[in-house]
């Protein structure tokens, strides 16, 4: 197991909702754990008027919202954290950072260890680190360095790849950690053991046994306050170019050689180079883009996406993708994937579904219930089988019935949340759950057509919250005789389920 060095976490726009609501609670939760090193810090970095203990007051104040707290954990907890006020956008601020730092540094022995989290708007991505080379601090001479980058990784291919540009001209790859929170959820790193440590599933993962493949990827809520900032992003680029087409890569994947950083991101890279390029053709009959409106659910009226604050009245922007998508290698020939994701669905739910062929003997094949191999990923994160039995009583009618797990019944055992995971990988220097440059501009090209079809006259489809998108999607799959599944909030239901 990798050693964690003693070392300074830097987070930039520590006075953010990232820094407050996931990131400071993931440390101080691997902080109770005794997972952290033995000597740590964390410096938040920001413009706002903070000092040290103002800092931690704050922190603490937020904290102290979660019943569970232990008061004397959290106060010792904080006596690792600092904070220094600059100007992330003036280069001259960065030598305050840098002699803090060195104070830091020396008081507590970390070895110039230093983890920049740079938990801010995009726009920052290439100046921080432009910023930080100016003073030195992207050198490993004296201790190593790595540079975090949260997601988006660009708006488009040309800006994904002007991003790399400059976060290469301060940094080398072997430095650039690219976070996607998805990627540390348990459920979806299972899918690799599911696979390849069961010989009861590898042999039927490809075309010759799978029908079908279903990502779903649903939220219930609506945009929220963030109107203004998803009105330029939509369901597209918020949700599917990332996560989902990691989770495909995922499920796709061929077994790595070894399980480590190299061998498995080239793995997930073959994957996403082998996704079929999407032609005028699939454009137009394989991709359904959707907006909600305003609908009732059970007496409470939810509003239409363009009547949310800060959306333009007249805004086109998708609130739901649906697609299908090939995925061009021996494996998976003629195997089509279907992908959705929106907002304002029946509920909060993201899993994978595994459609296998029916029976070719034509006694059974009729009547007998697909078998089908759900994979949770959030919430009630489990993994279900479903199959066929003889029903009692005479004749051979079938039944469908399940067998199911979940997580939550391995009590003896914490899971790690997606961001107490993935941090503890940085520490360690492990980049296994980790964006690598390539595989960011593998689904850059292959997203980059629909965005171009974007700004033609597409058509945009009208779906009523609270219902599962528009029926044009439900279309996509019923043209190949499939259907999606409608999940509920509990693994094991499968009765369809509302807001």
């Amino acid at each position: 197991m990798p050693v964690i060095d003693n070392s300074c976490i830097v987070i930039f726009g520590a006075s953010g909702d990232l820094t407050h609501r996931m990131l400071i609670p993931a440390l101080y939760h691997l902080y109770i754990d005794q997972k952290l090193p033995t000597s740590f810090a964390i410096l938040g970095v920001s413009r706002s008027v903070y000092n040290d203990q103002t800092f931690r007051n704050k922190l603490i104040t937020n904290m102290k919202s979660d019943k569970n707290i232990d008061n004397d954990l959290l106060n010792k907890f904080c006596e690792h954290l600092f904070y220094q006020a600059i100007d992330t956008s003036d280069v001259n601020d960065y030598k305050l950072l840098k002699e803090r730092l060195a104070l830091i540094n020396a008081d507590l022995q970390l070895n110039n260890n230093t983890l920049f989290y740079l938990a801010t708007p995009p726009n920052l991505y290439s100046v921080i680190p432009q910023h930080l080379a100016a003073v030195g601090l992207n050198k490993e001479t004296d201790g190593w360095k790595r540079l975090v980058v949260e997601k988006p990784f660009g708006c488009d291919l040309e800006s994904a790849i002007s991003l790399d540009s400059s976060l290469y001209r301060h940094f080398n790859e072997q430095q650039i950690y690219r976070i996607d929170h998805y990627l540390g959820k348990e459920t979806v790193q299972n899918m690799l053991v599911l696979r390849f440590a069961n010989s009861i599933f590898e042999p039927l993962w490809n075309s010759k046994y799978i029908d079908y493949i279903e990502v779903t990827g649903a939220e219930a809520l609506g945009v929220e306050q963030r109107g203004g900032y998803y009105d330029g992003s939509g369901a597209m680029r918020d949700m599917l170019q990332n996560h989902l087409l990691q989770v495909i890569a995922m499920v796709a994947m061929e077994p790595p050689a070894v399980i480590n950083a190299k061998s498995m991101r080239d793995e997930v890279v073959k994957v996403l180079q082998c996704l079929k390029p999407l032609s005028q053709s699939d454009l137009e009959n394989n991709l359904v883009l959707g907006q909600y409106i305003q609908s009732h659910v059970r007496g409470k009226c939810l509003p239409a996406y363009r009547e949310e604050k800060g959306v333009p009245h007249n805004s086109r922007t998708e609130t739901y993708v649906g697609l299908k998508l090939f995925i061009n290698n021996w494996r998976w020939d003629g195997v089509p994937f279907y992908l959705r994701t929106g907002k304002r669905l029946p509920t909060r739910v993201t899993e994978v579904v595994i459609h296998f062929k029916k029976t070719p003997h034509p006694v059974f094949s009729a009547a007998a219930p697909e078998n089908k191999l759900i994979i949770r990923i959030q919430p009630d994160e489990g993994i279900l089988l479903g199959f066929g039995l003889k029903q009692p009583g005479s004749g051979f009618e079938t039944k469908e019935v399940a067998m199911d797990f979940h997580y939550s019944e391995l009590q003896e055992t914490e899971l790690l949340t997606a961001y107490e995971r993935l941090l503890l990988d940085l520490m360690k220097g492990d980049a296994t759950l980790f964006a690598r440059s390539d595989a960011v501009r593998a689904c850059w090209d292959f997203v980059q057509p629909i965005l171009d079809y974007k700004k033609q006259s597409f058509p945009l489809y009208g779906y009523a919250s609270g219902t599962w998108g528009p029926i044009e999607a439900e279309k996509l799959l019923n043209q190949d005789k499939h259907q999606w599944r409608s999940p509920c909030k509990n693994l094991t239901d499968t009765d369809y389920c509302e807001l």
